[in-house]
């Protein structure tokens, strides 16, 4: 599982019939890998929740957005699984299938909901349009698979 965390001062997002938007706080692009489970959930739901990205005064990165109040928008993100090595045209073969995928996204947004945080989300599998302010920029890669 990946996501691309971006720290913002806002954002929104639009689909069809669909539209949510937040403050501060954080956006997190998520995509969901074949052989993705429940471990790379709460590997991904524990970084995007207690990652220090947020400043306090002088001290560089002290706070998470738990620790600041900030909100959360979680995107699925199918793309962020592309394998982009050969030719000219990515491949999506790494990307779980969407019955797989989707119980995946709705638990890591379950799980940031229950710890306190404020989380808006896209709307699964649909074409979306995100507008964010990224704050910094601070830009954050979360690999579960790549965790120690």
């Amino acid at each position: 599982m990946r996501a691309v965390v971006q720290r913002v001062t806002g954002a929104a997002i639009t689909a069809a019939g669909h539209s949510a938007e937040i403050g501060a706080g954080l956006v997190v692009l998520l995509g969901v890998e074949r052989g993705d489970g429940p471990a790379d959930v709460e590997y991904i739901a524990r970084k995007v929740r207690e990652t220090r990205m947020f400043d306090e005064g002088s001290r560089g990165f002290e706070r998470s957005v738990q620790d600041v109040g900030g909100a959360v928008l979680v995107v699925s993100q199918f793309t962020l699984a592309a394998d982009c090595r050969k030719g000219r045209r990515p491949s999506f073969d790494g990307a779980a299938p969407p019955e797989i995928a989707k119980p995946l996204y709705e638990s890591v947004v379950l799980d940031l909901r229950t710890a306190g945080l404020r989380v808006e989300t896209g709307q699964f599998q649909a074409m979306m349009q995100v507008s964010l302010v990224n704050d910094g920029p601070v830009t954050l890669l979360f690999d579960s698979r790549k965790r120690v």
